[in-house]
């Protein structure tokens, strides 16, 4: 075997036979290869079997074998090695190159080679052999990774579906089929193993479509598995494809899972990316451990870094053995600075306890010292001490830092003695006064004040401030709410504010104050409270802490003072309502005197006596009046009056006249309205009557108008010894109770029209369009009249009206759509006239039911009687009777005030007519058979129910026929009726007053 060193290490194993020309093949061969000569096709078999050659080189013509044979058997044996046949002259041919390659060849050199062409297909065998090695050895690494049993592998197309699965994956799938078949095509993100992704199925799709441009790409996802999927009695949860072993302690089968998925890409010799290779382990315990030990870190590290107290040991000189890290929390200090510092003396101070009292004890608790840090700040400390031997160390001291608590207990000693002094507070300014002067000790801090809340002017106004405030700031100005100021947007927010420099503020009212640290907190609705310093970031957690106490005490101290205030208003209110009930009282109790006092009258006098005497009883009131219009309606004179003598002077000595209406019953009687004067003082000089009430001792005064349906009937009035007696209710009982004055009268002269023989009788032309008579007139085209006899019922009133110039049914039809007639109906004809006749334009008699208010029954409630109405299309001509007992000027006014469009006519006095003349009358108009038919039937019992006797026994009884007796029957009953509803209007069913 001839050896030579190349670049590459290649071998070539030449095949000659024995007694060839010796320089034939290895002459043509580079020198620097390593080559190995055998002269047979077995030496050639024996030495690939027991050396590494990474080429054979071999001509046509073998001693025991021919090229083509040595090739087939070195294929069965390594189909892999490099094989170049180089036939020599004469023995090679198309046909052989044909059936080298199919034999399986390398390279193939042809008979009529040069030495370089057969060097270069040595050279490019061993180099396509090499890469055929290097491949394989990649497919096997790739396939031993790919198969691993612990971990999900899956080739994937670079669009994302699945080229291939490992069985692991498949088994992740849910597919028993190991080659894969049914997931090669399926996308990757949509395969059954993400079902329980607890992240969106778009995390694993976004890391393929990265992958696909050439990144490599981790995702760490969690998958939840279902309790329900788990094999019953143990064993494997193949839920998903993830095998967990089931009671091994913390993991169990319905624990997430944690799955690290990695997609590379995978390049060809272009570096193109031609698929994706997709792996996923399960790292679940590896994550768990990694949580819980960044946990313990970090619970570690905030522990050391942040734990309050500092551990500190000594040996029996005081020097330091350990220094907590943490030291710097209480001295500022770092941990080496405080190494370097020398003895524990110098930092807490010599003497801090008795040796020998530790040595007796071992350990003493609870030592108060002061400590100075590195910026010059004390701290007060609390420090156990106890005995150790740790590393040489022999003393430990744990240190607490109470700096801020000793603090707070001073600060809440003082807040405690100003809350105490705040409970005695009797008004907001001495709470503000309070407040500003313990803010320096509570917060210890040179500038406080407060401003208090004026909601009558809108405006923040300042009420105290301290002297720190007045020489750091100067006086506190005041600030309307609406105002852009710090303290205003507080106060509206409603929300306290820290100031590290006040001057940073946006809305800060004087820009040249020298405080800087600042505080501003709302007191609730009453106001805001300041507080500040000259130094910056005065306020520290503790410093906060305090204000807002401080402030909410106040605030609590001002609800309490506000509460109590309204309280007493409330009270206050309370008396006044009782006062006002009292009052009230009175007056009821003076409403039902008078009351019952109008009922049992007979005479407006006995009214008008009643109310004065009851109005002055028991000091009621003072003094009381009731006085009428003079006839001329310029003055009141006055007709009854009660109370206190000097009334009368009163009355004498003031002037009445309406046109003047100084004094409130005159000023009542000209506008009809209740007039009241609270105070008989004000405006003394200007009204004579003032002063002239005043000298009597009357105080406040009320006039009310007598009216009752817009009539006047007077004006009463009332006079009190004291201001403002007549509050809003008594005025609106003495309104009702003129109202009732007045309805009592008149229904007295009502009673006494009815008494009185004479009376006035007015006669008035109306030309009052809507005057239903004069409507129906006009409308039928007739002459109407009414004779005053009314008959009343629930809900209006009928008349009987008497048609002349039309037929009674046009007056019913030109009634039909009034809404003043109800109801008309046709029923009779004229006097002298046949039912036939009525039907033709000579009249006849209708029945109007009229609905309320009807002119009769007004005019009837002042004691006024409708005699007659005749109502024709050029207008109604009106007649009214009024007793002597009511003014008739009152009278036109009550009918002027019925029409829009009324003039009075004619006015007579008149008698009325006794029973004595209704007698005299009716016997005059009777014959004496007449008088003698009626005279039997009545005392006959004809006319009783049951009729005593019938209409045939009394003819029998007169020696008449039958016929005879009804036709004198009737004639008297006519002539009787004509007497009283024709000539005397005497109304059937009248109401009271209507005749």
């Amino acid at each position: 075997m001839v050896t030579a060193g190349i670049d590459d290490g290649g071998t070539v194993l030449v095949v000659e036979p024995s007694g060839a020309d010796p320089a034939s093949l290895l002459d043509s061969l580079d020198s620097r290869r390593s080559e190995e000569k055998v002269s047979s096709a077995a030496a050639a078999l024996e030495a690939l079997e027991t050396r590494s050659v990474d080429c054979v080189l071999t001509p046509q013509s073998v001693a025991d074998a021919t090229g083509l044979e040595l090739v087939e058997r070195i294929r069965d044996r390594d189909p892999d090695v490099p094989i170049v046949l180089a036939p020599r002259e004469g023995n090679g041919g198309e046909s052989l190159a044909g059936d080298a390659i199919a034999a399986g060849v390398t390279e193939y050199v042809p008979a009529d080679r040069d030495a370089s062409a057969l060097e270069a297909a040595v050279e490019r065998a061993i180099e396509a052999g090499r890469d055929r090695r290097e491949r394989r050895e990649r497919a096997r690494q790739f396939g031993a990774v790919f198969d691993d049993p612990e971990t999900y592998a899956w080739v994937l197309e670079t669009d994302g579906r699945v080229r291939r699965a490992n069985e692991r994956a498949l088994e992740a799938s849910g597919t028993p089929d190991a080659a894969g078949a049914d997931v090669r095509g399926e996308p990757f993100a949509d395969l059954p193993l993400w079902n329980r992704l607890e992240e969106d199925r778009s995390t694993i799709r976004t890391a393929v479509d990265r992958a696909a441009t050439g990144a490599v790409v981790h995702r760490e996802v969690t998958l939840e598995l279902d309790r329900g999927a788990r094999a019953n009695g143990g064993g494997t949860d193949t839920d998903a494809g993830v095998e967990t072993e089931t009671g091994t302690g913390a993991d169990t089968a319905d624990d997430p899972r944690t799955l690290e998925v990695t997609v590379r890409p995978v390049r060809d010799d272009s570096g193109a990316v031609v698929s994706l290779l997709a792996r996923a382990n399960d790292v679940t315990e590896r994550a768990r451990l990694e949580r819980e030990l960044r946990e313990s870190e970090e619970l570690h590290r905030v522990t050391l870094n942040n734990m309050t107290d500092t551990v500190l040991i000594a040996d029996d000189d005081g020097e330091f053995t350990y220094v907590c890290p943490n030291v710097h929390f209480i001295f500022g200090y770092t941990d080496e600075e405080i190494y370097e510092m020398g003895t524990i003396d110098d930092l807490l101070g010599s003497e801090l306890f008795d040796r020998e009292e530790l040595e007796r004890e071992g350990v003493l608790t609870n030592i108060e010292c002061t400590a100075t840090d590195r910026a010059g700040r004390e701290h007060t400390l609390l420090v156990n001490v106890r005995e150790v031997s740790i590393q040489g160390g022999t003393t430990l001291y744990s240190c607490r830092d109470v700096t801020t608590r000793k603090r707070r207990e001073e600060a809440l000693t003082a807040l405690h003695r100003t809350a105490r002094e705040l409970l005695y507070a009797e008004s907001d300014r001495e709470i503000a006064d309070r407040v500003a002067a313990d803010a320096a000790d509570v917060l210890d801090l040179e500038a406080s004040g407060v401003y208090l809340f004026d909601s009558d002017e809108n405006v923040l106004e300042p009420v105290a401030a301290s002297p720190g405030m007045n020489r750091l700031h100067g006086p506190l100005s005041r600030h309307p709410v609406g105002e852009d100021s710090v303290s205003g947007r507080a106060f509206i927010d409603g929300e306290s504010r820290f100031f590290a420099d006040v001057r940073d503020a946006e809305a800060l009212a004087d820009p040249t104050t020298d405080i800087r640290g600042a505080a501003v907190v709302p007191l609730g609705d009453h106001g805001v409270f300041l507080a500040g310093s000259s130094e910056r970031d005065a306020f520290d957690a503790v410093d906060r802490e305090l204000t807002d106490l401080l402030a909410a005490t106040a605030e609590a101290a001002l609800d309490r003072v506000e509460r109590e205030r309204s309280l007493r208003e409330r009270d206050r209110e309370l008396k006044r309502q009782n006062r006002r009930l009292t009052r009230l009282d009175r007056i009821n109790e003076i409403i039902r005197e008078i009351d019952a006092a109008l009922v049992r009258a007979e005479t407006r006098e006995e009214i008008e006596t009643a109310v004065c005497e009851r109005l002055t009883a028991a000091d009621r009131f003072a003094f009381a009046w009731i006085g009428t219009t003079d006839a001329p309606g310029e003055r009141l004179e006055p007709n009854t009056h009660d109370g206190t003598g000097r009334g009368r002077d009163y009355l004498d000595g003031v002037s009445l006249s309406l046109s003047e209406a100084a004094e409130p019953a005159a000023r009542a009687a000209a506008d009809g309205e209740v007039t009241v004067v609270s105070n008989v003082a004000d405006g003394l000089r200007e009204e004579p009557w003032r002063s002239a009430a005043l000298s009597r001792e009357y105080q406040s005064v009320a006039g009310v108008p007598l009216a009752y349906d817009e009539f006047a009937y007077g004006v009463l009035a009332v006079y009190a010894d004291r201001p403002d007696a007549f509050d809003e209710v008594t005025r609106s009982v003495l309104a009702e109770l003129g109202e009732t004055i007045a309805s009592a009268i008149a229904a007295v002269e009502r009673k006494r029209a009815l008494l009185t023989d004479s009376r006035t009788r007015l006669e008035f032309d109306v030309g009052d369009d809507g005057f239903v008579f004069s409507r129906l007139a006009r409308r039928a085209d007739c002459v109407l009249s009414f004779d005053g006899g009314v008959r009343l019922h629930e809900d209006g009133a009928a008349v009987f009206a008497t048609v002349e110039g039309a037929p009674a049914d046009a007056v019913v039809a030109a009634a039909t759509d009034l809404v003043a007639v109800e109801g008309a109906r046709a029923v009779g004809a004229g006097d002298g006239e046949t039912e036939a006749e009525a039907t033709d334009d000579h009249g006849g008699t209708v029945l109007l039911e009229l609905a309320p208010p009807f002119l009769a029954l007004r005019l009837a409630d002042h004691g006024v009687v409708l005699r007659s109405v005749e109502a024709s299309p050029d207008g109604a001509r009106v007649v009214v009777d009024v007793p002597p007992t009511v003014d008739a000027g009152n009278s036109v006014d009550v009918v002027s005030n019925a029409f829009d469009d009324v003039d009075l006519h004619a006015k007579r006095t008149v008698d009325r007519t006794t029973a004595q003349d209704l007698r005299s009358e009716l016997l005059e108009r009777l014959t004496e058979r007449q008088l003698e038919v009626v005279q039997l039937a009545y005392y006959g019992g004809y006319f009783e129910s049951p009729r005593e006797q019938s209409g045939e026994e009394m003819a029998d009884a007169l020696g008449i026929s039958s016929a005879a007796f009804y036709r004198h029957v009737r004639a008297v009953q006519r002539k009787l009726f004509v007497l009283l509803f024709d000539e005397l209007g005497l109304p059937a069913n009248a109401a009271p007053g209507v005749e």
